[in-house]
């Protein structure tokens, strides 16, 4: 594929020596990288790396150990996860924390909960104000379901959905807080490969909507043809950052992680 990317292209986050420890594990370890506007970033490793506990630090649910975190030349290290989100930046979960029992409207719906502007006891009270707000988010609600495909079963209850439709369910929550850059973590997981092509669609299309990516995977025919760059992490360090084919033809990351047969791109 080709990298919607240039060098020269304006970095939105920045990941600066960052560290995570705990206790005696250090889960990550120096770490250093860059998420540039408009691209999809892959970060990949085995397991146990600490790809998911970098995203925990960059989305503030975990304070770094040490080293700086700026999102758009601000540096947002230790601020809360609700101010985080606030700021741009939204994160699918790998195990998407989904309420089963509503339907898939309204768990899109709860996603909006720091988008409201109106008071709360107003909101418990039922004025008009609020009743008109909470339309309107519903509306762009339907709209995010609309967009990823899941507006014929807005109305079914979250349980009842396939294991596919869930997962594009968990990225519809996280597409509700707005984000500029949107942190995914393996949402292909237990995919079959109709769903996969479905979800490589889909985060294309939220890429080309302007969006800025940056994704955890482990399906490697996924993450060579649809990331523009790839971050590599092994026992919390990084071991390797290019194109798709420079990681494929890297030696240390073909010893240390997938094997050749696993890094082949598609053709």
């Amino acid at each position: 594929m080709i990298s919607r990317t240039t060098p020269d292209t304006k970095d939105i986050l920045r990941v600066d020596d960052v560290s995570k420890h705990f206790g005696g594990l250090i889960a990550v370890d120096h770490l250093s990288f860059e998420v540039r506007e408009s691209e999809i970033l892959g970060i990949i490793g085995p397991n146990g790396a600490g790809k998911s506990t970098v995203l925990g630090v960059i989305s503030g649910f975990y304070p770094a150990t040490r080293g700086r975190v700026f999102f758009e030349g601000r540096d947002i290290t230790g601020l809360k996860s609700h101010q985080i989100v606030q700021l741009g930046i939204g994160r699918q979960f790998q195990s998407s924390t989904l309420f089963m029992s509503l339907s898939v409207l309204d768990n899109v719906f709860y996603g909006f909960h720091l988008s409201y502007r109106t008071a709360v006891w107003k909101r418990l009270l039922r004025w008009p104000s609020a009743l008109r707000e909470e339309r309107e988010l519903k509306a762009r609600g339907e709209e995010i379901l609309r967009r990823m495909g899941l507006e014929p079963v807005k109305n079914e209850i979250t349980k009842n959905l396939p294991h596919g439709h869930q997962r594009i369910l968990g990225v519809c929550i996280a597409l509700a807080t707005n984000p500029k850059l949107l942190l995914l973590d393996e949402p292909m997981t237990g995919m079959n490969q109709t769903e996969i092509a479905t979800m490589l669609d889909l985060v294309r299309g939220i890429r080309d909507s302007g969006m800025t990516i940056a994704m955890i995977e482990h399906n490697m025919t996924a993450v060579m043809n649809l990331c523009d760059r790839i971050v590599v992490i092994d026992h919390g360090q990084k071991i390797a950052e290019g194109l798709p084919k420079e990681i494929q033809d890297n030696e240390q990351v073909i010893e240390a992680y997938l094997g050749k047969d696993e890094l082949l791109l598609d053709g």
